[in-house]
């Protein structure tokens, strides 16, 4: 069945789109007005996106100023990156088993594509290519509740890897991630989801790597 999006939840996620691109900046106040042109929309579904981004952390709703996008502390990196890499490997491990042949070609090919995004330098089509990796098996996860909780912590991390890099740089390290992605791979294809659990939390989402990945 087609899910319809409402006002709000279509202005939601132009909203995150425009931060993830980098239109919408750290410490920059969000102006509604721009976005109610922007969408012809009016100005009660922006504010109901704005809240629920400024509830989800997001955003800063600052006295006398209005919304904000919010930065995180090194610590506060630390900290979601490790909530994170814990949910993600729970999410893994309850998926493992009912991930179909189907479902492993497709992440094959999102692996294949990432490299070919990291070649191109074509960070937009990393990015796409990365979530729709992960979405195959957060898709198949039985427990609703956790993926939400999990994508809404990701949200805090929304940047395109690699653009504020060296070439060299950008591509050694999106390079090792998508190896790391190889890797999940072939733990998914063994089913062993006590080595999942271990290394989503400490290899795929290890907290060092949080610094680099700040909004």
């Amino acid at each position: 069945m087609m899910e319809f999006l409402s006002l709000k939840d279509h202005v939601y996620n132009y909203i995150v789109e425009q931060i993830n691109s980098g239109n919408l900046l750290t410490g920059k106040k969000v102006n509604e007005n721009h976005i109610c042109e922007s969408l012809n929309v009016s100005r009660t579904p922006v504010r109901e996106a704005l809240i629920q981004l400024a509830s989800e952390g997001l955003l800063d709703n600052v006295p006398r100023k209005g919304f904000v996008i919010k930065s995180l502390t090194k610590e506060e990196a630390k900290e979601t990156y490790f909530i994170i890499g814990a949910l993600d490997g729970l999410a893994a491990s309850l998926a493992a088993l009912l991930l179909t042949e189907k479902d492993m070609k497709e992440m094959e090919f999102y692996i294949q594509s990432i490299d070919l995004a990291i070649n191109t330098e074509n960070y937009r089509m990393y990015d796409k290519m990365q979530e729709a990796f992960h979405g195959v098996y957060l898709k198949v996860c039985p427990n609703k509740s956790l993926v939400d909780l999990l994508l809404q912590l990701e949200k805090k991390f929304l940047k395109n890897l690699g653009e504020n890099d060296s070439p060299d740089r950008a591509k050694e390290m999106l390079s090792q991630l998508n190896n790391e992605h190889r890797e999940i791979l072939e733990l998914f294809k063994k089913k062993d989801t006590a080595e999942l659990e271990r290394f989503m939390k400490e290899v795929h989402w290890d907290i060092q790597k949080a610094e680099k990945t700040l909004l």
